[in-house]
């Protein structure tokens, strides 16, 4: 699967975050990019489309990001999609909570565009 046949949905409360990561995700060869505000949104969109990988941001309203993951390992249809989270807080709790639920990735705000394409290759390869 090239990187341009993927589908990639972004979660994040903050849209300027959004947006930033979807310039580097275009500079990175991808088009097929969804984006929602928090893991409820995130949800709707995983059970109507096909996404090949997320990246969530952790503290979000409504639903935030490790509801979002224990949903998605939960799921029958969600739980082998690629997940990378994105933290300011990275307590040990909070990474052996995410480890515990198979994420994929983490990533510590504040990073670098080069960390999160090396994530993201990561990932998808």
């Amino acid at each position: 699967m090239t990187q341009d046949n993927r589908n990639i949905l972004i979660v994040d409360d903050m849209a300027m975050l959004r947006n930033i990561m979807k310039m580097q995700l275009q500079r990175m060869g991808f088009d097929r990019i969804h984006e929602a505000p928090d893991g409820s949104a995130a949800l709707k969109i995983l059970n109507t489309r096909k996404i090949d990988l997320v990246i969530s941001d952790w503290n979000m309203p409504v639903m935030n990001g490790f509801e979002l993951l224990r949903e998605m390992r939960t799921s029958e249809s969600l739980k082998d999609i690629p997940f990378i989270m994105v933290t300011a807080e990275a307590t040990q709790a909070r990474i052996s909570m995410a480890l515990r639920l198979k994420v994929d990735e983490l990533i510590l705000k504040p990073f670098t565009l080069e960390i999160l394409e090396r994530k993201i290759i990561r990932v998808i390869q």
